[in-house]
């Protein structure tokens, strides 16, 4: 820029900026923004940067040279600008790290902080992880602070009671040399408290063995004893791998109880300790359990958590309304409540119920065909009265599955009369198959084991008269007492899982067990009871005969398969589904698929070849029995 350019520059400035109007002004302005600087107490940074263009500026001026000017204002303001931006981004990192930090479900910030404010904040994490896979929340840290706070409560803590929404505590100091045992309260709403033996007034209670403390005595003339009842919520704290959410187990009412002496490590009571849970009656479909927390046991599939529910060195005595737990240590406690048929469970049995009915109904129809056609075509089985008991066992079941079909498929739909008739016909043929079941026993007592003395006029027709009768007079007489109705199968949410018709869910369940589950336990006793007896005949037949057939006891195996599928010792693993819901499934599965079985039997021992067309048969004999499913 030339020297005409500046000089001309310069007196723009000149009259722009410094005439004395403007000036006076100026030095007004500057020493207002110097007092509204100091009344609103800008920040030492600020402060200093204006003074420097100020005293730049004068210095400027009294050399003669002008100042900046206008450029000087816009480079001072983008200053301004960049430094609100650089202050702006430091707060909103320091808001975030603090955000970060304050995660208490992490179980980090609370970690050793047992005053009120961070057991309530730590308990927030009871709801907060209600979801798995939630990563702002440790469930191992999440435990160890509750196994930990047990601990502090008796090594560390002065206070005697803790009263708060989701615990209850006491901590009392016990001598090692008391001479009976100790009873307190575990009212969930209540702080534990020392009671006598009062199980009307204390349906929920603990009960202390002084063994416990007597084998204490050589260390400690007095311990102190920490008593927790602990809500843990719905979430998945204190849940464990070995409880899913998915299938509606649950800990009872979310309360965990604690037992603890501090670092003094209890195990191997010789006298277990009882703690017992009030409950309301449970579904059918429900088994309790008592655990502890195994704080050793951990899931591959949850590394996080620090521990696991276990039931070793626990027993259960369920009852109706109560449940006593004895275990022979302490640690945390609960007791556990598992469907044995959720949701999930009752549709797969109904599938594999329903895909085995339908099979079985199809070759029992099989049966009752081929005997039509040995007896009408090939003028055979008109005289003897095995394959007429087999047939009627097969019809019976041909229609039990049909009302199985119909009840399932209609649930509660229509009329209460037409519900009424639906579980009446369901129940007279159930009970017509095992009274069949019961007759194919009885049939086989007389052949394998009387053998001598066992003919009856109209031996068939007496059979048909138990067979179809007796099941009849026991539909009528509940009939009269209006024990059919509407029935649910149901979780521990009161939620219906299976809805049919069958005895009514409340005012029948007598009757269900007199006529359902008494009677079939009779016919089943008795039928395993002979067939016991047949192997026994069986095998010791097989043992005489040994050189002369080199397969003998596998055809005794095969034998008895058979003949186990005709008195339905099938039925019989319903007595083993309490055990797990494997036998549940394995129960649904062997039981729909009898008539299969039974069709494969009929054909062995009916179907036509050379021998049983030459052979003669008047009422069959206890070795053709034996033998003719062989040749």
């Amino acid at each position: 820029m030339g020297r005409g350019e500046t000089r001309n520059t310069a007196r723009l400035h000149t009259l722009t900026f410094h005439n004395p109007t403007d000036g006076a002004m100026e030095q007004e302005g500057r020493g207002r923004g110097h007092r509204k600087r100091q009344r609103c107490g800008h920040g030492a940074g600020w402060g200093r940067l204006g003074r420097a263009w100020e005293l730049r500026d004068v210095q400027l001026r009294g050399s003669g040279r002008r100042g900046p000017g206008w450029p000087g204002m816009v480079t001072r303001g983008a200053l301004g600008v960049l430094l609100l931006l650089h202050l702006a981004s430091d707060q909103k990192n320091s808001t975030t790290m603090h955000e970060e930090s304050r995660q208490p479900c992490k179980g980090l910030i609370n970690a050793n902080r047992f005053d009120d404010f961070g057991l309530e904040d730590t308990a927030k994490c009871f709801s907060a992880c209600a979801q798995s896979g939630n990563e702002s929340c440790n469930l191992g840290n999440l435990q160890r602070y509750w196994l930990n706070y047990e601990i502090h409560l008796v090594e560390k803590s002065l206070t005697e009671t803790v009263n708060m929404s989701f615990l209850k505590a006491l901590v009392k100091n016990i001598n090692t040399n008391i001479s009976e045992d100790l009873h307190f309260s575990l009212t969930p709403s209540q702080i534990p408290k020392q009671v006598t033996e009062d199980e009307h007034r204390h349906p929920d209670r603990v009960r202390l063995p002084r063994s416990l403390f007597g084998s204490l005595q050589g260390n400690r003339p007095v311990v102190r004893l920490a008593i927790t009842i602990l809500n843990v919520g719905s979430g998945n704290v204190f849940k464990g791998p070995r409880l899913s959410l998915e299938d509606d187990s649950s800990v009872l009412n979310n309360h965990v109880v604690g037992l603890s002496l501090g670092h003094i490590n209890v195990t191997g009571l010789a006298e277990p300790l009882e703690i017992t849970f009030s409950h309301q009656h449970q579904p059918p479909n429900v088994t309790l359990s008592c655990v502890f927390w195994d704080v050793t046991k951990g899931s591959l599939s949850s590394p996080g958590s620090s521990g696991d529910w276990a039931s070793r060195g626990c027993s259960t005595d369920v009852g109706v309304n109560r449940t006593i737990c004895r275990c022979d240590h302490l640690t945390f406690f609960a007791l556990l409540l598992r469907p044995i048929l959720d949701q999930v469970t009752v549709k797969a049995l109904t599938r594999i119920s329903q895909a085995g009915c339908g099979t079985s109904m199809i070759f029992l129809a099989f049966t009752v065909a081929l005997y039509a056609f040995l007896r009408f075509s090939q003028q055979r089985l008109n005289s003897e009265d095995v394959p007429k008991i087999h047939v009627a066992l097969s019809v019976s079941l041909f229609l039990l599955n049909l009302a199985f079909f119909i009840n399932v498929g209609h649930g509660l739909k229509g009329s209460s009369a037409a519900c009424w008739a639906r579980g009446a016909v369901f129940h007279y043929f159930l009970l017509c198959a095992f009274t069949w079941m019961g007759l194919e026993a009885f049939h086989l007592y007389l052949l394998v084991i009387k053998v001598f003395n066992t003919y009856f006029g109209h031996y068939f027709l007496k059979l048909s008269l138990v067979g179809w009768g007796l099941p009849a007079l026991i539909v009528i007489g509940a009939g009269s007492a209006n024990s059919y109705g509407p029935y649910a199968i149901r979780d521990k949410k009161n939620t219906a899982t299976l809805e049919l018709c069958w005895f009514c869910e409340k005012t029948a369940i007598s009757a269900l067990y007199v006529t359902v589950h008494g009677y079939f336990l009779v016919t089943f006793l008795f039928s395993a009871v002979v067939l016991g007896l047949v192997a026994l005949k069986i095998f010791t037949l097989s043992s005489a005969t040994a050189g002369k057939e080199k397969w003998q006891h596998w055809k005794g195996f095969l034998t008895l398969l058979g003949l186990s599928s005709l008195v339905g010792v099938t039925w019989g693993l319903a007595i083993l589904t309490p055990l797990g819901l494997s036998t549940t499934y394995v129960f649904a599965l062997f039981t729909s698929l009898q008539g299969v079985f039974i069709f494969c039997w009929f054909a062995v021992l009916y179907f036509p070849s050379q021998s049983t067309v030459t052979s003669s048969s008047g009422t069959a004999r206890a070795d053709q029995v034996l033998t003719v499913s062989h040749e």
